[in-house]
């Protein structure tokens, strides 16, 4: 199977330092195996979408050098093959309806002694699965996978090595259909990747615990699963991963070349100094394509990925 890549933003705001970063070592990745690279505006979530932001992220990749080898794809515009995979789930026993509140999330928590940690997953406890008698004469809100079945996930990461994940201890029955009407990221993501061909996910790793996940959803609906390589992240002044909710600025383009090397440095990658974009760039290639030769063996050494959130979205 050829080689086919993506880089997947959020247009809530312009692509800054860290978000160069995820773009550039997917687009490496990409040219480094001879493979094509796509671009998808993952706009699924619409109240946090900005105007006129992709667009802007568009053209910030461009200034870059980072041109996709196919048209972008905007998932506002999916909804109907979303539908018709949650279709397909429900018809094959794999997701079903929810009624449950957060507040009804928390108080059958609370009853079996667990309380919600800030920032912590908040693992659903399978109230509603229909083997528990379904929606209890409730209105149905959300729809969920179920996870019960599926036992410990294994993949390989290919920086971080080798990954285990109990996705239905640790995060529980996970949200495909949000209550407000709304496509989950989850199965958004794992629909277009399979629509597209997508063999490889080279992404930030604050999105790594997301992957059990979404191997889960790639089996229940017979897709592929894509490898995966989960790229180090920019920290913001307050030690968290830098987005636009803690404050980061929007790329200064004025020297492409120079942000780009600063993206590589990120990256782990030794380039020369000075020179033009381009040649920027075809450093860049050679460099990323001898250390990913090199990865393999210092990879396993990395410890699990602890879940942190229900359905974490890029920024």
């Amino acid at each position: 199977m050829s080689y086919s890549g993506r880089f997947a933003p959020s247009p809530t705001g312009p692509l800054h330092a860290g978000s160069l970063v995820a773009a550039l070592a997917s687009w490496l990745d990409a040219r480094a195996h001879g493979g094509r690279w796509l671009v998808r505006i993952e706009d699924v979530d619409r109240p946090r979408c900005v105007a006129g932001v992709d667009a802007v992220i568009l053209q910030q990749l461009a200034r870059c050098g980072l041109l996709p080898d196919a048209p972008p794809v905007w998932q506002s515009t999916r909804d109907a093959a979303y539908a018709q995979a949650l279709q397909t789930l429900v018809a094959g026993g794999s997701a079903y309806a929810c009624g449950c509140t957060r507040k009804d999330v928390d108080d059958a928590l609370a009853a079996q002694g667990v309380v919600h940690q800030r920032h912590g997953e908040r693992v659903y406890p399978g109230s509603c699965r229909p083997e528990r008698g379904g929606l209890h004469g409730r209105l149905a809100r959300a729809m969920r996978l179920h996870t019960g079945r599926s036992g410990p996930i294994d993949w390989h990461d290919r920086r971080l090595g080798a990954q285990r994940q109990n996705v239905e201890t640790e995060v529980g029955d996970f949200v495909l259909r949000r209550a407000d009407g709304l496509w989950a990221y989850q199965l958004a993501v794992v629909v277009d990747d399979g629509w597209r061909g997508v063999t490889d996910v080279v992404r930030g790793a604050d999105l790594a615990d997301n992957t059990p996940r979404q191997i889960l959803l790639q089996r229940a609906l017979g897709l592929p699963e894509p490898r995966y390589l989960h790229t180090p992240l920019v920290l913001g002044a307050d030690g968290n991963k830098l987005s636009k909710q803690n404050g980061a600025q929007a790329l200064d383009l004025a020297d492409p070349a120079l942000a780009v090397h600063q993206a590589a440095q990120v990256l782990g990658l030794a380039l020369p100094a000075t020179g033009t974009l381009a040649e920027t760039l075809a450093a860049a290639v050679r460099a990323w394509a001898g250390m990913m030769a090199g990865a393999a063996a210092s990879s396993s050494l990395a410890p699990p990925i602890t879940p942190h959130s229900e359905d974490r979205t890029p920024s």
